[in-house]
């Protein structure tokens, strides 16, 4: 795996077409990529860590994490993943929607417990650390769904299902599902700017964008907009722009047809040789070059952004490369 696999990969993952919508992802810490820029989904997110230590910021609150922690991450919070001083730090990224544990008919368990997590009125705890309650259930559960998923058994969905609903009631059960309290105005107003410019870039980042237009769509003057942006993405505008548009294109090249100038262009770019040298400041190699590298170019050296740090194998029918951008996350 390398971080080309991963950043082509969209943040919605493919539940839409996946009947049984449970995705593990392994993934490591500078090795296959050096951070996880903020981002978010709609999608529960579990992040077990397997070995080593390294930071993940929820909501723009920074948590240093190590082997056998358990972080939890609600739809729709925004989220990232960065290395901690120089450590590795191996983890298995977990993604499900929470409606996998819904019920066609009125289901008072549903609405009670679960529906209040999707639609973030109740609070669930940021990690779940070794030697604290309930850790060793809510493990037991994630393991023994490992356990499974390696022969994928017949009726293998229900024992997901089942150990799913068995981690759920842990946290239940030690009473570290609370209401969410009513968050300070300016921070929950930032939090909602910030989801609101991701999903703008993830939807329009292949049309004319300008600082004057997000500033305008998030009713921020430009000067105010380009202060917010630098201090929450931890780099300038047109720095992230022009990131997620080279994102783009290399999925685009490696999964289209199209000629350079096409994939530039439905990239974004408006000047070919503009494109030309961005993308190899960016890969260390030409669009085309990079193209006829297919699935495993040699990936350069990248400076992680400064601020909020940015989320394998085909062992399974349901289990892909690591998650992430396309969907709310360059």
């Amino acid at each position: 795996m390398n971080i080309i696999e991963y950043e082509n990969y969209q943040e919605k993952p493919r539940h839409h077409d996946n009947p049984f919508p449970y995705l593990t992802y392994p993934c490591s810490i500078p090795q296959d990529f050096k951070q996880v820029p903020l981002h978010w989904h709609d999608e529960m997110e579990l992040i077990y860590i397997k070995k080593g230590a390294g930071t993940v910021t929820l909501d723009f609150s920074p948590l240093k994490v190590s082997a056998g922690d358990i972080v939890i991450v609600c739809p729709g919070q925004l989220h990232s993943i960065g290395q901690l001083n120089q450590e590795t730090m191996e983890y298995e990224n977990i993604i499900f929607p929470l409606w996998l544990l819904s019920s066609r008919q009125p289901d008072s368990a549903w609405e009670t417990y679960l529906a209040p997590i999707a639609l973030r009125q109740m609070e669930l705890p940021f990690c779940l650390r070794p030697g604290t309650p309930p850790y060793p259930a809510a493990a037991a559960c994630l393991d023994e769904i490992d356990q499974v998923r390696r022969t994928f058994p017949k009726a293998f969905e229900l024992v997901i299902k089942g150990k799913l609903f068995e981690f759920f009631f842990s946290l239940y059960q030690h009473g570290l599902v609370t209401l969410r309290p009513h968050a300070d105005p300016t921070r929950r107003r930032s939090l909602e700017k910030s989801r609101q410019i991701l999903k703008y870039i993830e939807q329009h980042y292949n049309e004319t964008l300008s600082i004057k237009k997000l500033a305008d769509f998030v009713g921020f003057s430009q000067s105010h907009f380009m202060k917010f942006f630098k201090h929450t993405f931890g780099l300038s505008f047109t720095a992230y722009l022009n990131d997620y548009r080279l994102t783009m294109a290399s999925r685009l090249l490696l999964s289209s047809e199209g000629s350079v100038l096409a994939v530039a262009s439905e990239s974004g770019f408006e000047n070919l040789s503009y494109f030309n040298r961005k993308f190899k400041e960016r890969f260390g190699m030409t669009p085309r070059e990079f193209r006829m590298h297919g699935q495993h170019p040699p990936i350069p050296p990248r400076n992680p952004h400064k601020s909020h740090s940015r989320n394998g194998h085909s062992l399974s029918p349901d289990r892909g490369h690591c998650p992430h951008p396309d969907t709310n996350c360059p």
